[in-house]
């Protein structure tokens, strides 16, 4: 029988954690921000940088807000393995129209 006080018991619920993760999220997104204005990169390397910030901070609004870090190592598996599937899934509808519109030139 799974019991409150057992769960409360076997993860930290401080404040602290908590704002630690809010600050990361609030750099991370400032550095997109900047990112965004400033241009310092190629657009497909501006792409990739940015889709990897965003999976960072997804990863901590996941773990951390939406508790999944403290779920059994099943439930986080399934979480990781059903993005995988999705993202495979959008690679192959959105990449070949995104490689026809490079050629294209985009104005």
């Amino acid at each position: 029988m799974h019991d409150a006080a057992t769960h409360a018991v076997t993860h930290d619920d401080s404040k602290g954690q908590y704002f630690w993760v809010w600050g990361a999220l609030l750099v991370l997104t400032a550095i997109e921000v900047v990112l965004g204005y400033k241009q310092i990169f190629t657009p497909v390397r501006m792409l990739e940088v940015l889709l990897v910030l965003s999976i960072i901070k997804s990863a901590l609004i996941i773990g951390y807000f939406m508790h999944l870090k403290f779920e059994r190592a099943i439930m986080r598996w399934m979480l990781v393995i059903s993005v995988t599937a999705c993202f495979i899934i959008m690679y192959f509808f959105f990449f070949p129209d995104a490689g026809r519109i490079v050629t294209l030139g985009v104005k």
